[in-house]
């Protein structure tokens, strides 16, 4: 049975323009479609659909503004946001994202541009993987607080009693579908103390991923930023990697690792491929890895954790079905055999600081 999709859009033209590209793929069917925001409110307070495709600018109620309707209300809806192709445009599908939007495709401005296979496969692919996902679940301010709490007790604990960790470590995440908000109940839960560097792989397109280390920067004590060509890993800083390009981390003479960027073709689907991130730290002299595995579909990350596991030390956390918006990457390293814990989206913080320690001890 074709999955119900609701269109929303303001332009005449681009409705049917996009609701022309669903039609196309015996797995949707658009069953309505809405002007505005408030018109798509009525319908989902009526309605019950598959996924949404919501566009972001439209008069009356914008899409930003039907998504805080939505939470309020208390609607469950999975969405994807049509997001226009600028950095004003990334911000703002990044505030879409925290608001419960599960993912996004680049909305050409030029409507026949809309019509390239291109954006057609990317659409219709974006799409599935909504459709398919779970409706966004918040965390309330209480449990945002409790949970920030037992991370700080956590920390207390390991300066109290520091935990024996030789050699240098070093933290790789690999994440894509529902990454953005998951994020935000990882990294503003480490500590600037934190004892080795965070690298976090992140499927998104090229201009979204400044935006977003920018974003978590601001939420968190430890630092964030996006990886630069070349640039030394220090303890206590998260690196998020460069959309368009594949990450790499190289030892150098010094006995330093450095960020570098590689440009072969997209793996698995995807540039950045977290897969060439594991693979690099098997020439890197640290002596603890710690891998962690969080939502997202497909594979990316499996078969680069299997390489790192059959020449170095690792330890793997996959984040569980439960909690993962998309259960694709995490169960697809859980089958492999590969995964040492498995625990839910609040505890990886806690389980990251156990694991490598912090610094100060």
């Amino acid at each position: 049975m074709a999955k119900k999709i609701l269109v929303v859009d303001d332009s005449a033209l681009m409705r049917k323009v996009l609701s022309d590209i669903i039609n196309s793929d015996e797995r949707f069917e658009v069953v309505a479609k809405a002007h505005d925001g408030e018109a798509a409110l009525g319908l989902l307070k009526r309605n019950t659909y598959d996924a949404v495709v919501l566009d972001v600018n439209m008069p009356k109620m914008n899409g930003l503004q039907l998504l805080n309707e939505l939470r309020k209300n208390n609607i469950s809806a999975r969405v994807m946001m049509a997001s226009t192709d600028t950095m004003e445009g990334a911000s703002v599908t990044l505030d879409a994202l925290e608001m419960g939007a599960l993912d996004f495709v680049h909305k050409p401005q030029n409507v026949s541009d809309c019509k390239t296979e291109e954006f057609m496969t990317t659409m219709l692919r974006t799409l599935a993987v909504v459709a398919d996902s779970k409706p966004p679940v918040f965390e309330s301010y209480e449990q945002s607080r409790a949970n920030k709490k037992i991370v700080s007790q956590v920390v207390d604990i390991v300066k109290k009693k520091p935990i024996h960790i030789a050699g240098e470590s070093v933290v790789a995440i690999a994440v894509s579908t529902g990454g953005p908000k998951s994020l935000e109940s990882v990294v503003p839960h480490l500590p600037p103390q934190l004892n080795a560097p965070v690298i976090i792989v992140q499927h998104m397109p090229k201009g979204f991923t400044a935006t977003l280390a920018d974003r978590l920067n601001k939420m968190s004590e430890i630092e964030v930023k996006e990886a630069a060509e070349g640039e030394v890993l220090k303890k206590g800083c998260v690196y998020i990697a460069r959309a368009g390009s594949h990450l790499n981390v190289k030892r150098i003479s010094a006995g330093k690792n450095i960020i570098t960027y590689s440009d072969e073709p997209t793996r698995e689907g995807v540039k950045p491929c977290a897969n060439y991130m594991y693979e690099s730290l098997i020439g890197t002299k640290y002596d603890n890895i710690v891998c962690v595995i969080m939502t997202g579909m497909g594979a990316d990350g499996t078969e680069g954790i299997m390489h790192l596991k059959d020449k170095r030390q690792a330890y793997v956390i996959s984040q569980d079905e439960n909690s993962s918006i998309v259960y694709g990457m995490p169960r697809t390293i859980v089958k492999a055999g590969l995964s040492d814990e498995v625990v839910a989206l609040p505890q990886i913080a806690q389980e990251v600081i156990m694991r490598v320690g912090v610094m100060g001890n």
